[in-house]
């Protein structure tokens, strides 16, 4: 088997330590994030890293055995000296599309990106067109597809055991772009098809008039027939909740994935129309790091071809239906249609307030 050569470009908390911050059981598996899940992989061998910060770089070596020799303050000069076949970026969202075309242009193999995607849709266009055109394999960090919950409840999905799916509802406070990204995409993951038109509705007419990564909520129609409901706003109890609705079952997952549900129609009741009964969840044999099983996916899509569970197209779909829902409500709570024809629009992510400086940076240096 042969081992494929990875790299890091920005190395503070998902590039790095982000693990070290989980001290306790739920629905994340480790390895999780990139630098640790290249350095446990047998699949890989983790060969460099790139950082403008130099605090952030000499960590980063230190902790995972490399010297300074192969660690760069330009990821230019890491990508030209190091024979990369695996990338990470996990950068700020305002550099990363240029950063992603760039690793594409220089004949990496596949990419592992931040959500979310861009900023704009016309840079993530640019960022799936490159790659493909470069035989480059992208996918996205939006990393609900890869949970091992989600992906048994996909299985039982497609093997028809809750029926047609009719609705799926997410709860998830937060901004539409940042982590409104994972939002989006598990809705659009269980709904197993892509969004043709949206509704939306924002935190206030003042916030959907600017660019900032606001909250709101959206009605999404599928092409395959599901009706998709997103609420981002205040959600009290009931944050990061998915609710998948079928014709003959139901699936939920509460508390942000620690806890799955399988109800199915069963025999009785009025009428005789069947009684929701609760089942157990098919829990999964084997649970491996989500680091782990991104990189195997990412692999496979190298070598077999398709994409990843999240690709730069699903990446980019996120994004566009997020900024979709914005539209809807500045033109007065209307239909928006996608595609987007205007293309320059984009969202500002939380993630890139005060990005000059990395918050891991700046509590170094505070305390």
């Amino acid at each position: 088997m042969s081992t494929y050569r990875a790299g890091v470009i920005g190395l503070g908390r998902m590039g790095s330590t982000f693990d070290d911050e989980i001290t306790q059981g739920g629905s994340l598996f480790l390895p999780y994030c990139h630098g640790p899940s290249y350095a446990a992989s047998p699949k890989t061998e983790l060969v460099a890293g790139a950082d403008l910060h130099e605090e952030q770089a000499s960590i980063f070596g230190e902790r995972w055995g490399l010297d300074s020799d192969h660690i760069y303050s330009d990821y230019r000069e890491m990508l030209e000296n190091e024979n990369l076949d695996l990338v990470s970026v996990c950068t700020t969202a305002r550099v990363r599309s240029t950063i992603v075309q760039n690793i594409a242009r220089a004949g990496v193999k596949g990419i592992w990106a931040e959500k979310p995607i861009s900023l704009s849709l016309a840079e993530a266009d640019e960022m799936v067109k490159v790659c493909k055109e470069n035989g480059t394999v992208l996918a996205i960090n939006c990393a609900r597809r890869w949970n091992p919950f989600f992906s048994e409840a996909r299985k039982l999905i497609d093997e028809d055991e809750i029926g047609n799916v009719l609705q799926v509802t997410v709860y998830a406070q937060c901004g539409l772009s940042h982590n409104g990204s994972h939002a989006i995409d598990i809705l659009r993951y269980m709904a197993g098809g892509n969004v043709e038109w949206v509704f939306g509705e924002m935190q206030s007419d003042e916030a959907a008039e600017g660019e900032s990564d606001l909250m709101g909520n959206g009605y999404l129609v599928f092409d395959n027939g599901v009706r998709g409901y997103l609420r981002s706003t205040a959600c009290g109890v009931a944050s990061w909740e998915v609710d998948v609705i079928g014709t003959s079952g139901r699936i939920r997952s509460i508390n942000n994935a620690e806890k799955f549900e399988l109800i199915r129609s069963v025999p009785g009741g009025r009428r005789g129309r069947g009684v929701p009964a609760t089942c157990p969840f098919p829990y999964p044999v084997r649970m491996q790091g989500m680091g782990l099983t991104i990189v195997d996916d990412i692999i496979n899509s190298i070598e077999n071809g398709g994409s990843p569970k999240c690709s730069g197209d699903d990446g980019l779909e996120a994004l566009e239906v997020a900024i979709a829902l914005r539209e809807s409500h500045r033109r007065g709570g209307v239909r928006v249609n996608l595609p987007i024809k205007d293309r320059s629009q984009r969202i500002l992510s939380s993630e890139i307030h005060g990005d000059d400086t990395p918050a891991r940076v700046r509590r170094m240096r505070s305390g």
